[in-house]
């Protein structure tokens, strides 16, 4: 079985005391710290690149760095991204024609390959690479911003990968991002997701006791 992991989202970090609530997540036991990076073409908004994960880096050197790719042709800033302290580098599959040789890259870097699906994608068409991928992230709400409500539906492509995983005796990790709260962690956890993305959720609170509290069902969960 595969260790469930927390994984705020910097997105929904008040950036006037990033150093503040980096330390608070890292702090109250964070096991990732995921991180988005938009470009404003494959989805309609800017965040942040390289400069502000090198100092990130620096901050949390203790954490996992989840970086979630959101730009088009991705594979033009693996190296960028390696370099500045990505342990996990994810990519979309809408987002390039090469996503074979973009995973390739990836791995070449030393660095985890994650592969993304946005809310309209099917899982059947990251079928093939799949036995490349250290880690699956189902997007649960349609990218680019933080703060929307998980869609329902996108639990069932969970479901979906558990079951791919098991018949190919493949070992990636599953994440779902966007719109996870306390209210349908339970759900969210049943549908066999492994690595848990929460922004808003953890950002918007007592940030020690959001995270107690997104625990304690976690553990809850992975005894049953």
């Amino acid at each position: 079985m595969i260790e469930k992991k927390l994984a705020p989202s910097m997105l929904s970090a008040d950036f006037g005391y990033l150093e503040r609530d980096l330390r608070a997540v890292a702090e109250a036991g964070a096991d990732y710290l995921h991180v988005d990076v938009m470009d404003g073409n494959f989805v309609p908004n800017i965040s942040f690149g390289p400069p502000v994960i090198r100092v990130v880096r620096k901050i949390i050197p203790e954490l996992t760095m989840d970086v979630h790719l959101m730009v088009e042709e991705p594979g033009r800033y693996i190296q960028d991204y390696a370099a500045c302290g990505a342990d996990i580098l994810t990519v979309h599959a809408e987002a390039t024609k090469h996503i074979h040789s973009t995973l390739q890259q990836i791995a070449a870097a030393g660095i985890r390959a994650g592969v993304a699906i946005n809310p309209g994608t099917p899982v059947s068409d990251i079928l093939p690479v799949l036995s490349m991928a250290d880690q699956v992230l189902v997007m649960s709400v349609n990218p680019g911003y933080g703060g929307q409500s998980l869609i329902p539906e996108t639990l069932e492509k969970v479901t979906e990968l558990v079951q791919i995983r098991k018949r190919m005796g493949l070992s990636f990790a599953i994440e779902i991002d966007g719109g996870v709260k306390l209210s349908n962690l339970d759900k969210v956890l049943k549908a066999g997701t492994d690595v848990i993305v929460a922004g808003s959720a953890i950002f918007g609170g007592d940030i020690p006791k959001e995270m107690r509290a997104f625990r304690e069902i976690m553990e809850a969960g992975s005894m049953v």
